[in-house]
């Protein structure tokens, strides 16, 4: 039989075959939206530490990954027949077809989501934690935009499969590309000419959809971005005062008792430290002493098993061991905010300027308005020396541009007192002197801080005390000019080895 080209041309302005390509469009853009909605909510079940969470969601994506889809679609098609009620719905062939779709397809997208979490570092969500934002802000203002330019070339494959599988839907008499070319075919017994009309619209809508997913995967594509240009009013930015004074003899910060372990590590033992408004605390020893742990307990990054701690004369944290266990998580979203954070390695959002960086928690919390809040920023920014590269995002700064952004990012939120977890490891040599010199002009301002740091020069002529600790304990503490005077043996050859002896 000679192949009728004629009738497979005339095909392509087929009435009902458009028709069946806007049937398709509709149902694999719904299944795929709706999917991806529903399967982050399993991705995040599935990364929960909640046992039942974890073990629903696993349960699900391992069910409906093993149940084919054919399967699937005729039994949600048929289910009227035991539960009649269901039949408002299923009896429309294009509703019991996507909620199939939907099931089999969120099982599958939930596993590309949960890689594009595990691509999210956690010091991000550290960082949104950090700046008072709760679990649904962090989500949605850093993990959900990052983890889906992750996962969207997957995702846009996902879709793909999606416009194929819907095929499929023809066996529960669903009007779409296969079905209408087979209700052609019977008639005029075309098979070929027919079929390559439908391969020619699977392949047409493939295409199109390819290149609006490529476009979005270029758009969100941060490192393909240009600096933007940022303008300000010189006299709206000089009548921002960024720093609060400090409160004279008030206690900023008071921890009691404070212990933490990690399995049997005892890595916190019984610390006491108390911080007046004003002061300047740096916190040195050699590494795996429990600094770090110390100064990250202080705002609840890590949770303490003994003792407490007090912000500004009220509760902040508590141990779980303690009677009453750990402060409600309420009690510490309120009181972190008053808390700034700076982190070894920056954790700024990469998907951000430094500008929205800055400003990100502020708008969140509602602090003031817009153009207030951008005052802020640039008068921040400027303070910290980076005013002309506020448009740009931070893969386009070096490593000690970036921890000035992080500091003024911290200052956004008016804390009363500044944590800074070694603000300069992560630093060239070269890029350290900057960094040292916002942190000095903030102890000149009379911000109150706590810095832990490896800078033994540093912290002995910015600080008002140091603390030196070791295997856990507070070992010394004093001012600088006390302990380099009345040195302890152990502390005295920690800095011989530091090279301030």
């Amino acid at each position: 039989m000679q192949f009728d080209w004629h009738y497979a041309f005339s095909l392509l302005f087929n009435s009902d075959f458009w028709h069946a390509v806007g049937t398709v469009v509709e149902l694999s853009l719904a299944t795929w939206v709706l999917g991806i909605v529903l399967g982050f909510l399993l991705a995040l079940a599935r990364q929960s530490p909640k046992r039942l969470l974890n073990r629903s969601a696993a349960l699900y994506i391992w069910f409906f990954r093993s149940l084919p889809l054919l399967v699937l679609l005729i039994f949600v098609y048929n289910l009227p027949q035991v539960f009649p009620g269901t039949s408002v719905v299923l009896s429309n062939p294009f509703a019991a077809g996507l909620i199939a779709l939907v099931l089999s397809e969120a099982a599958y997208i939930a596993e590309i989501h949960r890689g594009g979490l595990l691509a999210v570092a956690k010091g991000q969500l550290e960082a949104g934690k950090a700046l008072g934002i709760g679990y649904g802000g962090v989500q949605r203002l850093i993990v959900i935009p990052q983890a889906l330019r992750v996962a969207l070339p997957t995702l846009a494959n996902e879709y793909i499969t999606i416009v194929k599988l819907t095929s499929l839907v023809s066996v529960i008499s669903l009007s779409e590309i296969l079905l209408v070319g087979q209700q052609l075919y019977t008639q005029n017994f075309l098979v070929m000419e027919t079929m390559l009309a439908v391969a020619f619209y699977y392949v047409l809508i493939v295409t199109v959809f390819s290149f609006l997913l490529q476009r979005l995967e270029r758009h969100l594509d941060v490192s393909q971005r240009k600096p933007k240009g940022v303008a300000d009013s010189r006299a709206e930015i000089a009548d921002v005062e960024p720093v609060q004074p400090a409160q004279a003899g008030a206690k900023a910060l008071r921890v009691q008792g404070a212990g933490k372990h990690y399995g049997q590590l005892e890595v916190l033992k019984d610390i006491d430290l108390e911080v007046s408004f004003g002061e300047v605390v740096s916190i040195i020893g050699p590494s795996g002493s429990g600094k770090t742990t110390l100064i990250r307990t202080l705002n609840g990054l890590e949770g303490l098993d003994r003792g407490s701690v007090e912000l500004c004369g009220q509760p902040f944290l508590r141990g779980t061991l303690e009677t009453g266990a750990a402060l409600g998580n309420r009690v510490h979203l309120d009181g972190i905010v008053q808390v700034g954070m700076v982190f070894q390695n920056f954790n700024l959002f990469p998907h951000k300027t430094v500008l929205d960086n800055v400003l990100l928690a502020p708008r969140h919390h509602g602090h003031a308005s817009d153009a207030q809040l951008r005052a802020l920023g640039l008068a921040l920014l400027s303070k910290v020396g980076l005013r002309e590269h506020a448009g740009k995002y931070p893969h386009q700064l070096s490593g000690g541009q970036q921890q000035r952004v992080a500091i003024a990012r911290a200052l956004a939120m008016r804390p009363k007192v500044m944590l800074f977890d070694e603000p300069t490891s992560a630093l060239d040599p070269e890029l350290v002197g900057d960094v040292l010199k916002v942190i000095e002009d903030l102890a000149r301002e009379g911000m109150t801080m706590i810095i832990v740091t490896h800078e033994m020069k540093f912290a002995f002529q910015v600080s008002d005390r140091v603390v030196f600790m070791e295997s856990g304990k507070i070992v010394q503490a004093g001012s600088p000019r006390d302990l380099l005077d009345n040195r302890s043996e152990r502390m005295g050859r920690f800095l011989k080895d530091a090279q301030l002896a």
